[in-house]
């Protein structure tokens, strides 16, 4: 049977809903903040994960230094909120994307990153729009195999167009290791950071990422700050990657059972449209507190596909059931609104208010 909570939200708010425990929020908000606290590097949040003034507020209150955003348009919802610390993680191009740099840097500390010289020359355009420099940090790619330069000499060459580039001024360096990685991202630092201070230069900022490495922050000698994201909400992934426990994760996915065409299978109101078709490498597209052992096989749109085969308890039509998503920040994005409860009582609605920013 559904819970009081869960029943009153399904009445008054309808299914699929998005719902997080603003005492667990705060709690994973408080954790991470120690870690890096303890760990002598400042703390950066992503707001990727949550995509919200508020919790980048409530970060910030608990100690950290600023935010990171991946895109300009969340960039600028979080400067119209008031926040001023702002790393964008991401090369920005083209010619509209550098007239709103420049109005939000005219206005904000803005840091850009960039992995190649395309992207160092374009800046100049936002410098001139701003009346003032663009602090640039480069990205490095320490084995993930994503954007950013493969070798520490493509970072010192970057760092030297930077300082002969009027309107830019070199910041440091951007790194996101892999897990097991951080010896390799360690030389990477340190041969390039030898190259970078011959030309004159220090990096003021040496940013690591993300949640997948809480267990690993300070690792990196020289290291000024990290850039997690995910913590502040858990999911599957992060608990298979042990840096979360089921206890930590914050957002679920409230869903009602709406077909049990056979004893086997049933049919829940959230689809792709839901929770997204990112299994993050693992099995299934979730997990279902009350039925851990049964399984989201697949989707269509609206239409949650359950495999009970293995399950020891099935759901009935009508049940509202709890969901973990495997990859919460792709999920957050679907929807326009989170349910903020604490305890059994909900406390209120938190806009998504930088959803959908593709650009």
């Amino acid at each position: 049977m559904p819970t009081p909570l869960a029943q009153k939200i399904a009445r008054d708010y309808g299914t699929p809903a998005l719902v997080i425990d603003m005492d667990r929020v705060e709690r994973n908000i408080a954790r991470v903040q120690k870690i890096c606290d303890e760990a002598g590097v400042a703390n950066r949040p992503h707001i990727k994960t949550h995509k919200s003034p508020l919790l980048a507020r409530l970060q910030i209150e608990a100690g950290a230094k600023g935010i990171t955003c991946q895109k300009l348009g969340e960039a600028e919802v979080m400067a119209q909120a008031g926040i001023d610390d702002i790393l964008i993680s991401y090369n920005l191009i083209g010619d509209e994307k550098m007239a709103r740099l420049g109005a939000l840097l005219a206005e904000t500390h803005v840091t850009v990153a960039a992995d190649n010289p395309v992207v160092i020359a374009g800046l100049t355009a936002a410098a001139a729009a701003a009346g003032r420099d663009v602090p640039v940090v480069i990205e490095c790619d320490t084995g993930r195999k994503r954007a950013g330069v493969e070798t520490p000499g493509e970072a010192i060459a970057l760092a030297r167009q930077i300082k002969d580039t009027s309107g830019l001024s070199f910041a440091g360096l951007l790194m996101y290791p892999t897990e097991t990685g951080w010896t390799e991202a360690q030389r990477f630092h340190d041969d390039a950071l030898a190259g970078i201070r011959q030309l004159g230069l220090d990096p003021k900022i040496v940013s690591t990422g993300g949640s997948p490495n809480l267990k690993n922050v300070g690792k990196l000698k020289g290291a000024t700050e990290h850039r997690p994201g995910t913590y502040i909400y858990n999911d599957r992934m992060q608990v298979a990657a042990g840096v979360a426990s089921w206890d930590d994760c914050t957002l679920h996915v409230y869903s009602t059972v709406v077909s049990r065409a056979s004893p086997d299978r049933g049919i829940l109101d959230a689809g792709s449209k839901t929770l997204t078709a990112d299994t993050g490498g693992l099995d299934g597209y979730g997990l279902i507190l009350e039925h851990p052992q049964a399984r989201i096989a697949r989707f269509a749109e609206e239409h949650g596909f359950l495999d009970l085969t293995q399950s020891n308890t099935r759901p009935a039509v009508g049940d509202v059931v709890r969901i973990v998503p495997n990859h919460v920040c792709v999920v957050v994005n679907m929807s326009d609104e989170v349910v903020m409860v604490r305890g059994d009582e909900i406390v209120g609605i938190l806009p998504v208010a930088a959803r959908g920013k593709l650009r």
